[in-house]
């Protein structure tokens, strides 16, 4: 999805380090698992979450992530799989958690069909992280002063309210990025439009437990 620079820096400001613990939320096909348990090495370790909201998908998403940690070298890492705010029963404390483009997932229907609401899983995320852990979330970006009420139709959300919503559970913001901004983007079309899909206008926030 992004040429090797973009993700070195994302690497970066998400401070993915060697030893570190990770907690990759909704992880698809595992690009992202797998690159963080490449980094963390032996000494870290890579939790890849399947939300039980999606388990019943048709791609058998625990299924997936289960064949990765079966891959030679992936003994860092962990498919685990519960109801969204039950997150913090399945994994260890991290020092990152890691939402690609899904925040605003926790604002439709879909996620929210076993009680969750982004409050309740910004409390979930910040009961796992440790002390000065890092909450990073890229996502696709709606236009300024909409709120959430893209969400459902377009799959993106307001960055005020990203911020808003997460501050709210006692993070501190700690860094953001324009890295994959993209000032074309009319942040009117939905996501999977082909005339924007891979090249929206996208948010990377760094937030910090206290």
């Amino acid at each position: 999805m992004y040429d090797q620079s973009k993700l070195s820096e994302l690497i970066k400001f998400a401070r993915v380090e060697a030893g570190s613990t990770v907690i990759d939320v909704y992880p698809g096909e595992g690009g992202w698992t797998r690159l963080f348990s490449d980094i963390v090495g032996p000494k870290g370790r890579v939790y890849s979450f399947v939300p039980a909201e999606v388990a019943d998908f048709k791609n058998d998403p625990v299924g997936l992530m289960r064949t990765l940690a079966k891959e030679p070298g992936r003994e860092n890492v962990e498919a685990v799989s519960a109801d969204l705010v039950a997150m913090p029963e399945v994994t260890q404390p991290a020092d990152v958690l890691w939402l690609h483009l899904f925040y605003h997932d926790l604002h439709t229907a879909l996620m929210q069909k076993k009680g969750a609401t982004a409050a309740r899983f910004n409390r979930a995320v910040h009961e796992r992280l440790k002390p000065g852990g890092s909450y990073v979330i890229v996502d696709h970006a709606a236009a300024a002063g909409t709120g959430t009420s893209d969400t459902q139709s377009l799959h993106r959300i307001d960055p005020a309210s990203v911020r808003e919503e997460v501050e709210a559970a006692g993070f501190v913001l700690d860094a953001q990025s324009s890295i994959l901004a993209k000032t074309d983007d009319s942040h009117s079309v939905k996501v999977f439009d082909p005339s924007i899909k891979g090249e929206t206008d996208r948010f990377v926030y760094r937030f910090v437990k206290i």
